[in-house]
């Protein structure tokens, strides 16, 4: 009863909750990439540009992060690195393609956000390819 309400960390456990949120986020957010994918390379691009830098660059760009991103998550490899596109892709989704509307339409881009950067503040942990190019002495978990 003492360990269930202890405030201790368990490191085996942040290792094995990242891994587990990796490969769920990344599965998850790989799905909103891979169509994106196939109309960037079909050149049907009708996208927004939310930076002026044209809808075929801004395509690629989320392309980019949804999903090559997306797969270094899922691997754990630049954990860190991969993260930054996706926390941006998500604040462009939520402060400008979703700007006018509810709530509710902004809550998964909310989501993936706040486990992005979480990946951004932990990393990859123990079960990632950052961890066995790296070895133990880089991972804080």
């Amino acid at each position: 009863m003492r360990r269930t309400f202890s405030t201790a960390v368990n490191n085996n456990g942040v290792n094995i909750w990242l891994l587990i949120a990796r490969l769920v986020v990344g599965a998850l957010m790989l799905t909103h990439g891979i169509p994106k994918l196939q109309n960037l390379v079909s050149g049907n691009v009708q996208f927004a540009d939310p930076f002026g830098i044209g809808a075929t660059a801004s395509l690629a760009l989320t392309v980019f992060a949804e999903a090559f991103c997306s797969i270094l998550l899922i691997l754990g490899l630049a954990t860190r690195l991969a993260s930054v596109p996706l926390i941006i892709n998500m604040l462009v989704a939520i402060f400008y393609a979703h700007a006018t509307q509810p709530l509710a339409k902004k809550e998964l881009a909310i989501v993936y956000l706040i486990f992005f950067v979480g990946f951004l503040i932990l990393g990859g942990g123990k079960y990632s390819v950052d961890s066995l190019i790296f070895g133990k002495n880089r991972s804080r978990y």
